[in-house]
């Protein structure tokens, strides 16, 4: 008894492999019940003959720093926009333009670029920019007027 005692060493070390086992099963678990917690109302809808939604083209036209066009990620010259959009609007007529355009851009070159949208028929149009709010820490803050009294 003596001898048996003297060889036995304690572990000290903890023993990981049931952690790993738990952890992968319910990594399992949420896996499986997550996309369930997503699920709307059971409704049945009516079936229709004709579809009243129709997708919408929805195309981007970015105007970088150094003035240089991109309609999605296609680089564009100002002289082909017009006639790029103009196919665009004959092939989708239900077209949607978003305008991105850098914040240091001369405002003539939009105006020109917004023209050059018009001409090519495009009526749907609309102009991307940044929100303001607390994400935008180092954004400088428009001044105010304080409010007029009568």
């Amino acid at each position: 008894m003596t001898f048996e005692s003297r060889h036995r060493r304690f572990l000290a070390e903890i023993n990981v492999i049931p952690l790993v086992d738990v952890v992968l099963v319910l990594l399992v678990i949420f896996m499986v019940t997550a996309p369930m917690l997503y699920r709307g109302m059971d409704i049945k809808l009516p079936t229709s003959a004709t579809n009243t939604i129709k997708p919408e083209m929805r195309t981007v036209l970015t105007i970088e720093k150094d003035q240089r066009l991109y309609l999605d990620k296609d680089p564009v010259g100002v002289a082909q926009l017009e006639q790029k959009l103009k196919v665009l609007k004959r092939d989708h007529p239900d077209v949607s333009l978003y305008l991105r355009a850098d914040r240091d851009v001369p405002y003539g070159v939009v105006v020109q670029v917004m023209d050059g949208v018009k001409k090519a028929g495009i009526e749907k149009i609309g102009m991307v920019t940044e929100p303001i709010g607390p994400e935008r820490v180092g954004a400088p803050e428009i001044p105010r007027l304080p409010p007029r009294k009568n």
